[in-house]
């Protein structure tokens, strides 16, 4: 497994808002610069084979207006697809609407800088509860098993072994570091210092099963 505090080191995170018809929406943006070609990283995220082995089992048709469905998790609609650079998709889970646009641009020495904006209309007092980390530490597992994937032969884990890493020291390591860093992404676009400090504690505890501090 790749290093926990390097690889929480080399993502960046940030936030924004984006005004859509349903209104003010806020968008999170995250990336990081893989040691990967671009043709690589880009069937890493659209092959329903190798999705699996880095993120979650996933069904459907992964074309242009095809829909999709992770697993126990969010499901949608391909909306837009420019192989190998970008798709964009509806992100849809629990009734909710969310979108992710996914970027992928070419670096030096054949490297590949992934980035991924998460846009969604947040509730405030859900935003005010768990601030970005709600949604972020769950990406930033994701970028975790996209550069081990990337590292690796092409392997990957099964949900069960993410699940039971995610559930040990290692893994609660990773996940509170994650969650002081959306803190501090969260500070830096205007948040309340304490506001943002209660909001990562609570989302830590949620992630870890651990008491908030």
């Amino acid at each position: 497994m790749i290093d926990a505090t390097s690889q929480v080191s080399a993502i960046r995170r940030q936030l924004g808002t984006r005004t859509l018809e349903a209104g003010e929406a806020r968008v999170m943006t995250i990336s990081q610069t893989y040691d990967a070609p671009l043709e690589d990283v880009w069937d890493a995220c659209t092959n329903a084979e190798r999705i699996p082995r880095w993120f979650l089992p996933v069904t459907g048709d992964l074309r242009l207006h095809g829909k999709y469905q992770l697993e126990g998790n969010a499901g949608g609609t391909v909306e837009r697809c420019d192989p190998p650079k970008s798709f964009a998709a509806t992100w849809e889970m629990g009734g909710e609407v969310s979108w992710i646009e996914v970027t992928l641009t070419p670096v030096d020495d054949g490297r590949t800088r992934f980035q991924l904006d998460h846009v969604a209309n947040v509730a405030q007092e859900f935003w005010d509860q768990f601030g970005p980390g709600a949604v972020g530490v769950g990406w930033d597992l994701g970028l975790l098993g996209l550069a081990s994937h990337l590292a690796a032969d092409g392997s990957g884990v099964t949900p069960e072994q993410a699940a039971a890493w995610t559930a040990s020291a290692e893994g609660k390591d990773y996940i509170t570091r994650s969650s002081q860093a959306w803190y501090e992404a969260s500070v830096a676009a205007g948040t309340d210092e304490a506001a943002a400090r209660a909001a990562a504690e609570r989302t830590t505890a949620f992630y870890t099963g651990e008491p908030a501090a």
